[in-house]
């Protein structure tokens, strides 16, 4: 099992340099968390199926994006498009998703992750990027990417959010 110190390491790497510190956590985390699961995947022998997962996601994303763009739940509040759903919410959600439920035994750390997915999506709204609906639809989209297995690379087919209670 990867350490937790790593991972941190990893997603700490992705850090931006821009003005407003939400804002900057929730760049971070759109690239760290996925990086830091990237790292883990890597370290498990699972980076296959990881990588077909999130080029999927990130597929998904995209043509959501463009099938909704003009339309009332693609339009951003500033009033641009492509909107629907955040990319920036689904992409820490893949990241949180797959390290809560692969990587991490304690729980705590997975809801950690989750937690700091849910900032991400926050700090899209915070930013005037995206609507709470927007950001909602990515996360969860984001999450049941990163929860999921494939099979590929000789893992089975299943789905694990980490959270056990």
């Amino acid at each position: 099992m990867l350490r937790p110190a790593a991972l941190v390491a990893a997603a700490l790497l992705a850090t931006p340099a821009t003005a407003d510190p939400f804002e900057d956590f929730g760049t971070t985390m759109k690239y760290g968390l996925p990086l830091a699961a990237a790292v883990c995947a890597v370290d498990q022998g699972r980076f296959e199926d990881f990588a077909i997962r999130g080029a999927a996601q990130a597929v998904f994303v995209l043509g959501l994006k463009a099938v909704f763009d003009g339309t009332d739940i693609g339009m951003r509040p500033s009033g641009a498009g492509r909107g629907f759903p955040s990319g920036h919410s689904a992409a820490a959600g893949f990241g949180a998703g797959d390290l809560a439920g692969k990587c991490f035994d304690d729980s705590a750390l997975g809801a950690a992750a989750y937690g700091a997915a849910g900032l991400t999506a926050a700090s899209r709204v915070h930013a005037g990027e995206h609507t709470p609906a927007q950001v909602l639809a990515g996360s969860l989209i984001g999450i049941s990417f990163g929860a999921a297995s494939f099979g590929f690379g000789g893992e089975e087919a299943s789905f694990d959010f980490g959270l056990r209670f």
